[in-house]
């Protein structure tokens, strides 16, 4: 496990250390940009579950079933996504993950919002 540790000065004869485990950190950045990175997968094509699962891996973005399911789930819910059953030659259908055309939209927003953070982000590291 890997810390990092930052030094906040509060006077000048105090300072607060504040220790941040990094692998926290990252992970709470991989959680931040997983919906994006599902709808850009289902952006291009259809997927099962399984698929997206193996997309994101491929990717370096480790995801687990426990996670995926539950989110694919709200965003089904808040009408990004529909899917369809498919008839499989491997066992039972599949459930077929595709976007709406609100998920299309918002797809586009998020789209917009990375390109300002990497911007930003660019930007400050130029500084």
């Amino acid at each position: 496990m890997q810390y990092k540790v930052l030094f906040i000065f509060v006077s000048l004869h105090h300072k607060i250390i504040i220790i941040m485990n990094t692998d926290n950190v990252k992970s709470q950045m991989r959680k931040g940009i997983l919906e994006y990175c599902i709808l850009l997968i289902l952006n291009r094509r259809k997927a099962y579950a399984n698929d997206i699962i193996q997309l994101l891996q491929e990717a370096r973005l480790i995801v687990v079933e426990g996670t995926l399911y539950p989110l694919l789930t709200r965003l089904k819910n808040m009408d990004l996504l529909t899917y369809q059953w498919i008839e499989s030659n491997q066992g039972p259908p599949r459930k077929y993950y595709e976007l709406t055309s609100n998920g299309e939209l918002f797809l586009v927003e998020l789209e917009q919002a990375w390109r300002e953070i990497t911007e930003t982000i660019s930007h400050i590291k130029e500084l």
